[in-house]
């Protein structure tokens, strides 16, 4: 009697073991089993993918990146605010700044799996999606707050993201003018390089800058700031390690 309802069945049962798979995945993430999975969806699709399905433009997670970029900087400012009691706001700016930015928001998204579950356009293999899995962790966070409330997102940043996968004594210590050893470098070798500032993005009174190193034309490395100079050390840094520059 139940013959005709079969396909219906099957087609409810895959999608049932989907999310059964994604809650699972996402609970392996955040250390909670989601309650709202919906949000989590919404929180790993990136825009590329909504053109490419050619669906609302609303049913992406930039609104959740908003949130989470928030919330976030947040926790990682209240962090900072405890942990170093004696420094001022420059110090404690940059350091969170460091924490925060895109680069460093990707390189998470990497070492806890995320990228494996985002969402993104696979037609077209030219195009390059740098910031997708910073994102995409950006937006998780935006979920988790919605989904658990203030304080297990708080938990999920410093337990998850922070403490794991943030070496603060290196960023604390890291004083080195890598600019000038990339220059030098360069010039030992007769290679033309420059620095350019490729983009400025504005957080609340901040500006943040992101740089980006050029040799013989060739890009390189890019690096983020909360000013020029800072953002050119970040890209020399990245550069000096890309090229095994000891």
């Amino acid at each position: 009697m139940f013959g005709p309802f079969k396909p219906v069945r099957r087609f409810y049962q895959k999608v049932f073991t989907k999310d059964k798979d994604l809650v699972r995945a996402i609970a392996g993430i955040i250390g909670y089993t989601p309650d709202n999975i919906r949000l989590y969806k919404l929180a790993l699709t990136h825009t590329s993918f909504v053109r490419q399905a050619a669906v609302s433009k609303h049913e992406t997670n930039e609104r959740l990146e908003f949130l989470g970029d928030a919330i976030l900087g947040s926790v990682v400012a209240e962090h900072l605010f405890n942990k170093f009691p004696y420094e001022d706001e420059g110090f404690l700016t940059e350091i969170r700044s460091r924490i925060v930015n895109r680069e460093s928001l990707n390189q998470i998204a990497l070492k806890i799996g995320l990228n494996l579950l985002v969402k993104v356009d696979t037609s077209n293999q030219g195009m390059r999606h740098k910031s997708v899995n910073g994102n995409a962790l950006e937006a998780l966070v935006g979920a988790v707050y919605l989904d658990k409330g203030y304080n297990d997102t708080r938990r999920f940043i410093l337990n998850k993201l922070v403490k794991p996968h943030v070496d603060l004594h290196k960023l604390v210590n890291t004083t080195s003018n890598f600019k000038s050893k990339l220059i030098e470098w360069a010039q030992s070798q007769n290679l033309d390089i420059r620095f350019e500032i490729v983009k400025r993005r504005q957080q609340g009174n901040t500006t943040e800058f992101t740089s980006e190193v050029y040799i013989d034309d060739k890009p390189i490395a890019i690096g983020v700031g909360l000013s020029k100079k800072k953002a050119e050390q970040a890209a020399a840094e990245k550069s000096l390690e890309f090229l095994k520059i000891s």
